[in-house]
C-alpha cells in the first residue's frame, strides 16, 4: 500500500516550483525591459531582475537549510503568464499602451508568486522550519515591493497618458 504525501512533501514540491519559476522570470524580466519604453519601466524590470536572481539564490539557501539538494519542476501557472505577456508583447501597441500593457503582466507574474511565497512561509512555519521561512519571508517583502514599484509607475502617468491616447479629450473649439 503506498504511503500518503505529507506536507513536507507538499512543501518540498511547491519549492522545487517557485525555484523553476523564478528562473522563467528572469529570461522574461530581461525580455520585458528591452521592449518598455518608459525609462522607469526598464529600470523597475532591470531592479527585480537582479533580485530575481538573488531569489534564486535564496531557494537555494532554503533547500539547503531543510536538507534538500535544488532542483526546479516545470512551473505551468508561471509559464501561462509568460506566454500572455509574450503574446502581448508581439502586438502592435502604441508605447504607451505597450507600457501599461507590460506592467499588467509584470503584476500578474508578482501576484502568483506572493501567493506562492505566502503558503511556502505558513508552511515553513507549522513544519518548524525558521531558516526557511525567514528566507522565504524575505523574498515575498521583495515582490511584494515590486508589485508596488509597478502600481506607482502606472499611477503617476503611464495609465493616463495610454487611455488619452486611447481617447483624446474633447476638444473645445474658440468661437
Amino acid at each position: 500500500m503506498p504511503k500518503h504525501k505529507t506536507l513536507h512533501d507538499a512543501f518540498i514540491d511547491e519549492l522545487r516550483d517557485a525555484y523553476d519559476a523564478e528562473k522563467q522570470l528572469i529570461k522574461a524580466l530581461t525580455k520585458m525591459a528591452k521592449k518598455a519604453r518608459s525609462q522607469k519601466l526598464k529600470s523597475a524590470f532591470d531592479s527585480h531582475l537582479t533580485e530575481t536572481q538573488n531569489h534564486v539564490t535564496r531557494l537555494e539557501q532554503v533547500f539547503e537549510s531543510i536538507g534538500g539538494k535544488p532542483s526546479g519542476k516545470h512551473c505551468d501557472g508561471i509559464a501561462g503568464i509568460i506566454e500572455e505577456g509574450k503574446n502581448v508583447m508581439d502586438e502592435d501597441f502604441e508605447e504607451t499602451a505597450m507600457d501599461a500593457c507590460l506592467i499588467a503582466g509584470g503584476q500578474r507574474a508578482e501576484h502568483y508568486e506572493m501567493a506562492a511565497y505566502g503558503s511556502l512561509i505558513a508552511w515553513a512555519k507549522a513544519m518548524g522550519h525558521e531558516e526557511a521561512a525567514g528566507l522565504l519571508e524575505q523574498t515575498l517583502e521583495e515582490e511584494k515591493a515590486a508589485d508596488e514599484k509597478l502600481t506607482s509607475i502606472a499611477e503617476t502617468g503611464i495609465n493616463q497618458r495610454a487611455a488619452e491616447i486611447a481617447h483624446p479629450p474633447a476638444r473645445k473649439d474658440v468661437a
